[in-house]
């Protein structure tokens, strides 16, 4: 039997690093060998603000994932999220030859690009090229051509672009921690890998992913990607509302949101009350718990009304019969969902990982969607990515994955 080959997912957020190994074997089948996690510094909202503490965060992520694994990283599938990452789509339209006999895949490639060459600002740089459906002669809801007769193929295409500035500082954190890159795929699009199944992409569905810094937001409809937005309110922001209002450092804010918190004030008794460490009381002081979820509710309230702006920018608001799939650590606050139902007018439930087997006791949680996520879009569609969507600098070198998978070399 062949050996099994080896991915690694690198999962760079706000608040935390999270490094994920998996050996792949030939029925595609992933299974995670390796988990290293560690503080998030240097980020800021999705992007690097600090190159050397955003390294050493990366290495510390790296260097706990070789120690359990047994293995030595030396390249990874990096997420990417961040204000300024933007989704567009574009159409391309070729004629096929009267002598040819059916599509094929030159010409869809040919599609492709006639969409993707459409007018892109030089400080930004394509990350993904990803097929929304095919019209051929007029036919539309083509989903492969392939084979087909025809004589006009256009080509319906998502294209996800991220400004070249933060890619290239996310980058050579990566570089400098030791690492090359195999691919930079969207967060988002990682995560719904993890959580979102077939029948919910073609009804219609969107992955939201609530991290640290961004809210990220993917819209699915007729099996594809059709939009992609990242907000920068998000988990910190609800931190840091909690921390104004009991008068009590960051770090004590976060632990009373995560063990304390709810987002609907009207389930929390009014009687109810926590020991907190503020500002003001050099012990702990009676907070109720009331008084926190009514904090905390307000800005998860503002968090799903942009949410809903940016679907029904997409053209889907109340249009999404398999509704919202919500993922990241904020997901995991009590009582999140029944606020982002009222919101939103959807269909809401909390997404948890699946598709991959191993060391997953602690990350089949929301928090480690985008992680898992990864491993799986690399294992199922690194191939299906076109060589000229993406192009690093000088550095990025032979660590570009080949094929399926990429060797691992020991």
């Amino acid at each position: 039997m062949p050996r099994d080959q080896v991915l690694v997912g690198l999962d760079v957020g706000t608040t935390k690093i999270c490094t994920l190994i998996a050996e792949v074997d030939a029925e595609r089948r992933v299974n995670i060998v390796g988990v290293g996690t560690a503080p998030a510094r240097g980020m800021r909202k999705g992007v690097v603000v600090d190159i050397d503490e955003a390294a050493r965060a990366i290495a510390e992520s790296v260097d706990k994932c070789e120690r359990l694994s047994g293995y030595n990283i030396d390249s990874a599938f990096v997420g990417v999220t961040g204000q300024h990452v933007a989704g567009m789509n574009r159409r391309g339209v070729v004629a096929v030859s009267q002598h040819a006999m059916e599509i094929s895949e030159a010409d869809v490639d040919r599609a492709k690009e006639a969409a993707r060459v459409q007018a892109i600002a030089n400080d930004r740089e394509i990350l993904h090229v990803l097929p929304r459906g095919f019209t051929l002669d007029g036919q539309d809801g083509v989903r492969d051509p392939v084979g087909m007769a025809g004589q006009r193929l256009e080509a319906e295409i998502h294209i996800v672009t991220a400004g070249t500035s933060a890619i290239h500082n996310l980058a050579k954190c990566v570089r400098q921690a030791g690492l090359q890159i195999d691919e930079l795929i969207l967060q988002p699009l990682a995560s719904a890998e993890a959580v979102v199944n077939g029948p919910e992409r073609d009804v219609g569905v969107a992955l939201v992913d609530i991290g640290g810094g961004t809210t990220d937001v993917a819209v699915f409809s007729d099996g594809g990607v059709v939009h992609t937005g990242a907000l920068t309110v998000a988990g910190n922001h609800i931190t840091n509302d909690l921390a104004l209002g009991l008068r009590s450092p960051f770090e004590v804010a976060e632990s009373v949101k995560k063990t304390a918190g709810s987002a609907l004030a009207a389930d929390v008794d009014p009687e109810d009350a926590i020991e907190v460490s503020t500002f003001d009381a050099d012990e702990g002081e009676l907070v109720s718990r009331q008084l926190v979820a009514e904090i905390i509710e307000s800005r998860v309230q503002e968090i799903f009304s942009l949410v809903r702006s940016e679907i029904r920018k997409a053209g889907f608001d109340r249009r999404l019969p398999a509704g919202v799939v919500l993922v990241g650590g904020t997901a995991e606050l009590r009582d999140i969902r029944q606020v982002a139902r009222e919101v939103l007018d959807l269909p809401v439930r909390i997404g948890a990982p699946r598709g991959a087997t191993g060391l997953t006791d602690t990350i089949t949680r929301p928090a480690y969607a985008t992680s898992i996520g990864l491993l799986l879009w690399a294992a199922y569609h690194t191939d299906e990515i076109p060589q000229s969507a993406f192009t690093l600098p000088e550095w990025r070198g032979a660590g570009r994955l080949k094929g399926w998978f990429r060797e691992f070399l020991t």
